[in-house]
């Protein structure tokens, strides 16, 4: 069930006052049609099928069909809660959306640390008949406007909300994070006059960020700039499909408009791990992040 930002506000508020966990609730992103044109899809569905491939010998949630963007708030202890917050953007090229291997999961991590997690559904898939490739780039920043102009009611810092993306939901935070000066789509309300740009940025085994044709010069969409574009963290495997040149140029574009970036680069793991631990020494990469946001004070209060 969906509901309304307002109720979702009080929840939330009660919460923070009592200490009382509540259920995340997913928030609408849009108070009423999505921008751009409406695309009839079948209803969300799970699309992983009993011989689907497991991941640390488990499965995943494969969505696909999502017409409905959502974000879902998960808070962690206020004992060790920082106000720091982090948007999740699962992967899934695109096409689905890998909601437990790399959103919920995500969520509970980041809750370990002291993170509020907030998981962003967004439209899938993208591409002829099916939901306008800029839908995606819409709901990020729209989620991301959202956090910021809610932040004080939600007891977050408006200044420390960053952004986390897997592969696809990877090259959509890279998007997010290059292109929150203008709006894809015409302003709802007041939450689109906020800004969305992160506040720092996390790319795990992240594709698209470089044109292999074109010597891997950086896409065209990604304007890096000292200016534009947040502190970054990046990892990626030297065995990885989507190609680690997507992790390389981009961290020396970053070094090279003097952006503090820190890159992890593995020799062997392949892709779509998660954080789930494995013998591959990259799914340690959740304690490098930690280490990141910890060094660059974004899990300090009052940064």
């Amino acid at each position: 069930m969906k509901l309304p930002l307002g109720l979702v506000v009080l929840f939330l508020t009660l919460r923070a006052a009592t200490g009382a966990a509540e259920a995340p609730h997913p928030i609408s992103l849009w108070p009423a049609q999505v921008p751009g044109d409406v695309v009839s899809l079948p209803p969300e569905v799970d699309t992983t099928t009993a011989g689907g491939d497991l991941i640390a010998g488990r499965r995943v949630i494969r969505l696909g069909n999502v017409s409905a963007p959502t974000i879902t708030i998960y808070r962690p202890d206020p004992a060790k809660d920082t106000g720091a917050s982090v948007l999740v953007c699962p992967g899934g090229g695109y096409y689905i959306l890998a909601m437990d291997l790399e959103g919920t999961e995500v969520c509970e991590w980041l809750n370990s640390i002291g993170v509020t997690g907030i998981l962003l559904k967004y439209r899938v898939p993208v591409g002829a008949g099916k939901h306008p490739p800029v839908a995606p780039l819409q709901d990020a920043q729209r989620a991301l406007s959202l956090v910021r102009h809610q932040a004080k009611e939600w007891g977050l810092d408006p200044h420390r909300i960053g952004v986390l993306g897997f592969s696809a939901g990877g090259n959509l935070a890279a998007k997010l994070s290059n292109n929150h000066t203008t709006r894809t789509y015409p302003l709802v309300d007041a939450a689109d006059q906020v800004d969305c740009r992160p506040d720092f940025c996390v790319l795990i085994y992240t594709g698209g960020l470089t044109v292999k044709s074109e010597n891997d010069r950086i896409a065209p969409e990604l304007s890096i700039s000292a200016a534009n574009t947040p502190p970054t963290f990046l990892a990626m495997t030297e065995d990885d499909g989507v190609r680690v040149e997507s992790a390389l140029f981009y961290y020396l574009a970053l070094k090279n408009a003097k952006i503090p970036a820190e890159l992890h680069l593995y020799p062997n793991g392949g892709h779509g791990y998660g954080l789930r631990r494995t013998a591959a020494t990259v799914t340690t990469w959740p304690d490098r992040v930690t280490d990141w946001m910890s060094a660059s004070g974004w899990l300090k209060p009052g940064k």
